[in-house]
């Protein structure tokens, strides 16, 4: 593969990464938080359920510039065969990510927006609570993929 069409696919690939675990780690260790502070749970609900949309609307283009850049630059390699161990490990871990995030997005945050839509309170407060522990694990996971990403390049 052209090496600038490699590198191109290397930059849109850390560009969604950190899209996604920087926004992760935004939402989960910021925004929450602050909003849990600051807001009765009439504002807080509706707010986090607005923030979530907009964060999980770039999410899915974040998602697919992932699995695209990943998967060309993983042919552009020859496959399973040929890829060192770091390879395996980013792809198992960004497959388990991805069933993460689509549950949650499938599920969970729809749960989350019919609550809310219906001030049902504590059934919203309980599907937040619930994204806010898949979004902890997937932020973990993605931690993880940046060092096997970058740790084991000297492996």
């Amino acid at each position: 593969m052209n090496p600038t069409i490699y590198a191109l696919l290397l930059f849109v690939h850390l560009a969604g990464a950190a899209f996604w675990v920087g926004g992760m780690a935004t939402m989960h260790l910021a925004v929450r938080p602050a909003a849990a502070a600051v807001l009765e749970p009439p504002l807080r609900l509706p707010f986090m359920a607005a923030a979530l949309g907009r964060f999980l609307r770039g999410v899915d283009i974040a998602l697919a510039a992932l699995w695209i850049s990943g998967m060309a630059m993983f042919m552009a390699i020859g496959g399973f065969r040929g890829a060192h161990w770091r390879i395996h490990a980013m792809f198992t871990l960004a497959l388990v990510m991805t069933v993460v995030y689509v549950f949650i997005r499938g599920r969970v945050f729809p749960r989350l927006r019919r609550a809310v839509a219906d001030k049902q309170w504590p059934q919203a407060g309980t599907q937040l609570g619930t994204v806010r522990q898949l979004v902890a694990l997937n932020l973990a996971l993605g931690t993880l993929v940046f060092a096997v990403a970058l740790v084991g390049r000297a492996a």
